[in-house]
């Protein structure tokens, strides 16, 4: 297993606990990937060194570092211009990895379906055409004759890019036919009220997915374990509707991803009523559930009824503040009932609060899913009233 060291900035936006906690899970993304955790390099700047992400200083210390170790590898928490990665394999003599090169490393390693594998493709050479100026700049001493248009590196990366650019228009092309496809199975499913499971990777969404389709989808603690969307008809009582599971957001989530995944998401756009599942022992849940409605709305799917399940409470550790601290409190500054009071007071979303882990609060889930589901039924179909 490679060993890396790992790279992030404290700009006057962040605070250091922030950055410690975007670490860890850089350092998450990096074990998923299979890649050995190591020491940890930050430096408080006003912005990202335009040519090495960080300062002279700093790229001296940790190239001290990684030669006295032998690391052969740097993972930085920002995303990298490709100017900026070959600079920084130049001072540091290795290998270089941004936040989404790994994120799209570890979506390589988990695709499974053609459907996921050619998102991936198509989200990678997106990423690689951006940074292809430069690649061939070393064969630029190598002039052609007089009348010759540009160098040598000029014309690689020139064929490169079109090389890339065709690839990306192919599979383009490719996802296109499968969407029509799928389209069709979506249209097919007749009209069953639809429920989608949304939240931040590694929340438990498949864990609840099991529990109510009594199915058997795959589940492992590690980031991104569901990349295709899994869909099972659940039937509640005498009541059926369908349940999707999705691939679970993240923060910084690459663009190119989410452009190349609208496709897996369209369950999500369709969907009738959205699960949003919290992962509550999370220190920063509160974050979390920021990056997951901003992204809903990227995809389109912010204005649907959501339906929040606070998972985890069998891990939920709440930090008691000290009396004398004046701040506002937080969420995570209270306890499970206070927390549970607070939302309903203050929040227009329903919620509940689980452990998928050790099914507590699963009936009453059901309970509830019951009666949202029974309610869009009986508006969409007032007549069917075998309900009622």
């Amino acid at each position: 297993m490679d060993k890396a060291v790992f790279v992030s900035i404290i700009t006057p936006d962040s605070t250091e606990n922030q950055t410690n906690e975007y670490l860890d899970e850089l350092e998450f993304l990096a074990t998923t990937a299979g890649i050995e955790g190591g020491k940890r390099f930050t430096q408080r700047v006003e912005k990202p060194n335009s040519r090495t992400y960080v300062g002279e200083g700093k790229i001296e210390e940790i190239k001290e570092y990684i030669s006295d170790k032998e690391i052969h590898l740097a993972i930085f928490d920002d995303e990298l211009t490709g100017a900026q990665v070959r600079n920084l394999e130049k001072e540091l003599d290795c290998e270089i990895l941004d936040r989404t090169s790994l994120i799209l490393d570890i979506f390589a390693l988990r695709a499974q379906t053609a459907y996921a594998k050619t998102q991936v493709e198509l989200a990678r050479y997106q990423y690689i055409l951006p940074r292809l100026t430069g690649m061939w700049s070393h064969l630029e001493r190598q002039r052609g004759g007089r009348g010759t248009r540009g160098g040598a590196g000029e014309k690689q990366l020139e064929t490169d890019r079109r090389v890339i650019l065709d690839r990306i228009s192919l599979l383009k092309e490719h996802l296109k036919k499968i969407d029509k496809q799928m389209a069709v199975q979506r249209g097919n499913r007749g009209g069953l009220i639809r429920v989608s499971l949304v939240g931040y990777t590694n929340v438990g969404k498949s864990t609840i997915m099991n529990l109510l389709s009594k199915s058997n989808v795959f589940a492992e603690n590690k980031l991104f374990a569901t990349l295709d969307t899994t869909v099972r008809k659940v039937v509640i009582e005498n009541l059926p509707f369908l349940l999707s599971d999705t691939v679970g957001f993240i923060r910084k989530l690459p663009h190119q991803l989410v452009e190349s995944f609208k496709s897996t998401l369209d369950e999500v756009r369709e969907a009738d009523i959205l699960l949003h599942v919290v992962d509550i022992s999370h220190p920063n849940f509160e974050e979390q559930i920021k990056v997951v409605k901003q992204t809903l709305e990227e995809i389109g799917a912010g204005n649907k009824p959501t339906f929040v399940i606070f998972n985890k409470i069998d891990a939920y550790r709440f930090i008691k503040k000290d009396e004398f601290d004046l701040s506002p409190n937080k969420l995570n500054n209270m306890n499970l009932s206070q927390l549970e009071s607070f939302w309903k007071i203050k929040e227009k979303t329903p919620a509940i609060f689980i452990s998928a882990k050790d099914k507590i609060g699963i009936d009453k889930l059901r309970n509830d899913l019951y009666k949202m589901v029974g309610e869009i039924h009986k508006g969409r179909y007032p007549f069917n009233n075998f309900l009622w």
